[in-house]
């Protein structure tokens, strides 16, 4: 399998730089549901970050998801932050249970809203952007090309990374955080508007774990380990009252954290062998897969991090082959 080329991952790794089994969804209220299962979903849209982005335009004229090309562009796996295929890869065509046809429209160095915690650059397409500038004017009206109904898609959602990292140090998360929310939400509400019934929302990893954090020191882990619970609580918090209010919703959170907590504390039985450092030489991407310098001591695939914040596609596979058990 082909993996993106050093510039690609060069590029997408700037844009975020700021037993499993029963591990994946919390528990929600239950609510009247209309998710249809797995094999008979024909759809999925997914927003995010570098952590989701594949580098799909759906502007440009570039081909769009279609049976037998269902993730439409770039040529799979697309640009991925994963040295390999993103988790949202893996979901779409390996861990299918039926064709899906997958509009990916997530942006590295994405946040909520550029307006609340601001990204590396300026162009990176927040969430509002992605929901507001791109879905909701043009897939949102149920095209000819991709005639979405309620019943049969499944809306993505894995945000939060750069918030947490770009916000952190400012603390009173509590507030914070809920002015994040209630931005995240009233996006969520528009898609409902426009028939979107079926969420999975990932919570935030255990970034801090990761070499970025970990090398600023103990304040910074502490620190952003309280973001981080303080994020994911809310998400969860939200994501209940969302179903007590339309209860025609079926929303879960998928627990992310405890996926990347696993691999991290037991890595052996996924053939990871570096889990707390990343290889210069890697970070931005290899010839292959498997890539192995002697400089790195061992292969590129036998680390978690492919540099100081993005995890490799080995980490990526084990969140989706999670999330379609659950799913």
């Amino acid at each position: 399998m082909m993996c993106v080329s050093k510039a690609a991952v060069a590029f997408i790794a700037l844009g975020l730089c700021s037993t499993l089994g029963s591990a994946g969804l919390v528990p929600t209220a239950t609510s009247k549901q209309v998710y249809p299962g797995f094999k008979n979903l024909k759809y999925v849209f997914s927003f995010g970050d570098s952590y989701t982005q594949t580098g799909f335009n759906l502007t440009n004229g570039s081909p769009m998801p279609a049976p037998g090309n269902p993730l439409g562009n770039p040529v799979y796996p697309g640009w991925t932050s994963a040295n390999g295929p993103a988790w949202i890869d893996y979901l779409t065509v390996q861990f299918n249970k039926t064709e899906l046809l997958t509009y990916n429209l997530a942006y590295g160095g994405a946040t909520i809203n550029a307006n609340l915690v601001t990204p590396y650059m300026p162009t990176v397409l927040s969430l509002k952007d992605q929901v507001e500038g791109l879905f909701l004017p043009i897939l949102g009206r149920k095209p000819s090309f991709a005639p979405w109904k309620s019943s049969d898609s499944l809306f993505t959602f894995w945000i939060g990374v750069n918030d947490i990292g770009n916000s952190y140090w400012n603390q009173d998360f509590d507030n914070f955080h809920n002015k994040l929310m209630d931005e995240y939400f009233r996006i969520i509400e528009e898609l409902y508007t426009s028939g979107a019934r079926n969420f999975v929302l990932l919570n935030v990893p255990a970034i801090n774990r990761s070499p970025l954090t970990v090398g600023q020191g103990q304040q910074s882990i502490d620190l952003e380990t309280k973001a981080l619970a303080s994020f994911n609580k809310k998400v969860e918090e939200r994501v209940k009252t969302l179903k007590k209010d339309h209860n025609d919703v079926w929303a879960q959170v998928f627990d992310s954290k405890k996926v990347f907590d696993k691999l991290l504390d037991k890595p052996q039985p996924y053939g990871l062998k570096n889990t707390t450092a990343y290889c210069d030489s890697y970070q931005n991407g290899t010839p292959a897969q498997n890539t192995f310098l002697p400089e790195c001591v061992v292969p590129v695939n036998e680390y978690f991090w492919l540099n100081s914040l993005h995890p490799t596609f080995t980490v990526h596979k084990a969140v989706a082959e999670e999330l379609a058990k659950t799913l």
